[in-house]
């Protein structure tokens, strides 16, 4: 039987020294706190998902919630033995792997299994059952191609900062129905920690978010919606975090409050285990006294080298006490030194050194400069939680870009609530000049609520010449990557605070690996 997480699994010796033997086949001794009895009603409320694809398999997830909002989401507090299995098709005449896994009250009652042993670069198909339950629903997802495989094509969707009470999430679905995905790049901002707003167009459930119970309680809420729930079902995500799963603009050990950070270190915690038992990740981020070490690698044969960052956890405190549009916060004063911190930086210096078509830069918040001053303002703004606000470190992620003589880099973006497409110059006085990466801000699934267009941001193209688009629509974009080209689809929706809405494509651009250069398609 194929091995799974030593956090979810009954271990050999456990078993025997309760002398259960197969205890999931042949009962649990009455000292074992796992539910013996009919689980009855539908546990998989919450969906099931896939993540981190590798060429020989992938992470398959689900969590138990009979009711999502009630206290433990409906269930008892036991573990609960549930099966799971694997095939290489739709209607499983063809399993290919099977096994048992327990969902914890320990973990929410979350499940993770590692798959290994799978082909490169084909699509399964997965499920799970529970103790006199229903069976979840089906999920699909595709392992990554062999190591040094020549790869013709990738699709990978860009999406996040999807707040529940802004719209509704039919981007979500209307990305479930893009056709022959391999991946998913969720950016963060899965949920958004705030008390209920009574002039939401739809509410949260509870007050602002501090305990490991009220962090379950909202990922429940938001994981029980139907579109996200199709979107994990369709694809494998490669999920990261930004700062609304904790707190607004949280850095390293810091929240805006001023909370002293032994105490904010508190709710980060319960916050990054919460994620943790959300989200389709691997065992190696499983959190610890010191947080997630959720930076990581995705490769796709020769075509692609995907770097997931965590722009949060290591960071030094923004700079001007984080208030940007203060007189004393000249551009010089934006000198934060640390985004990614010491052994990330080097690790992602690594990365780049090892030859790939393409290098993707998966992350959080926007990397080139952005002058956001008002309309008619003389003087330049940035904003302190850009990378803007972290200059020194920005220099040292373009001479790591320079140093390894690459062009071929495109850098994926959330956070901004906006769609833009822009490149990184090599010097930050000179936005209009040589540039060393591409850069697409992905916008919001629903933060923001429908917003503008592009009303009253003619301004914002004028003050970066770097930029090519900006504007505040809802929905997502698609990245077609192949060895010649790499198109970004930017998608956005009519409506997003009234259910139902529509997709189109707004804009479409290319950029070849020779050359870090935007083109319209």
């Amino acid at each position: 039987m194929l091995s799974v997480s030593p956090f979810m699994s009954l271990d050999r010796r456990t078993l025997m020294k309760a002398g259960g033997g197969l205890a999931l086949l042949a009962g649990v001794p009455a000292s074992a706190a796992v539910l013996t009895r009919p689980l009855g009603a539908d546990p998989f409320t919450l969906g099931v998902a896939s993540g981190d694809p590798w060429p020989d398999g992938f992470v398959i997830w689900t969590r138990l919630a009979r009711r999502p909002l009630d206290e433990h989401g409906g269930m008892p507090q036991a573990a609960v033995p549930v099966g799971w299995e694997v095939a290489e098709d739709a209607g499983f005449r063809r399993v290919v792997k099977k096994g048992q896994a327990l969902a914890r009250p320990e973990l929410g009652h979350s499940v993770h299994v590692e798959l290994f042993g799978l082909q490169p670069h084909r699509h399964y198909w997965y499920r799970f059952t529970a103790p006199g339950s229903d069976t979840s629903p089906v999920g699909m997802a595709r392992t990554a191609p062999a190591a040094q495989a020549a790869v013709d094509r990738l699709r990978i969707g860009v999406a996040g900062c999807q707040h529940w009470e802004a719209g509704f999430f039919d981007a979500w679905g209307a990305l479930a129905q893009e056709p022959d995905l391999d991946l998913v790049f969720h950016y963060g901002d899965y949920i958004y920690e705030g008390r209920g707003n009574p002039k939401a167009v739809r509410q949260h459930a509870g007050d602002e978010i501090y305990s490991l119970d009220d962090y379950r309680r909202r990922y429940a809420q938001y994981k029980a919606d139907p579109h996200l729930k199709a979107a994990h079902q369709a694809c494998a995500f490669a999920a990261s975090f930004d700062d609304h799963e904790v707190d607004n603009n949280w850095a390293g050990d810091f929240d805006q409050d001023g909370t002293p950070p032994e105490v904010f270190l508190l709710r980060r915690m319960a916050a990054m285990q919460a994620w943790y038992e959300n989200m389709p990740v691997r065992r190696a981020m499983f959190p610890g006294t010191q947080g997630i070490t959720a930076y990581r690698r995705l490769d796709y044969g020769q075509l692609l080298r995907t770097h997931v960052l965590d722009t949060r956890t290591y960071r030094t405190d923004q700079s001007c006490g984080d208030v940007a549009r203060s007189d004393a916060c000249t551009p010089e004063a934006h000198a934060s030194p640390q985004m990614l911190g010491h052994a990330q930086e080097a690790w992602l210096d690594e990365g780049l050194s090892r030859p790939s078509t393409w290098n993707l830069l998966a992350q959080q918040v926007i990397v080139m400069p952005l002058d956001v001053r008002a309309a008619g303002a003389g003087k330049p703004t940035f904003e302190t939680d850009l990378w803007d606000g972290y200059r020194p470190a920005r220099v040292r992620l373009v001479e790591s870009i320079r140093k390894n003589g690459l062009t071929n880099v495109v850098i994926a973006t959330g956070d901004h609530h906006k769609h833009a497409a822009g490149i990184v110059p090599e010097r930050d006085e000179a936005p209009d000049g040589k540039a060393v990466a591409v850069e697409f801000l992905a916008t919001s699934i629903s933060s923001g609520g429908n917003g503008h267009g592009e009303a009253g941001l003619a301004h914002v193209l004028d003050n970066n010449p770097n930029l090519d688009l900006y504007t505040d629509r809802r929905g997502y974009q698609v990245f077609d990557v192949t060895p010649r080209l790499w198109t970004t689809h930017v998608k956005v929706m009519d409506d997003v605070e009234k259910p139902d809405g529509t997709v189109r494509t707004l804009m479409r651009y290319e950029v070849a690996p020779d050359a870090a250069a935007l083109h319209r398609a």
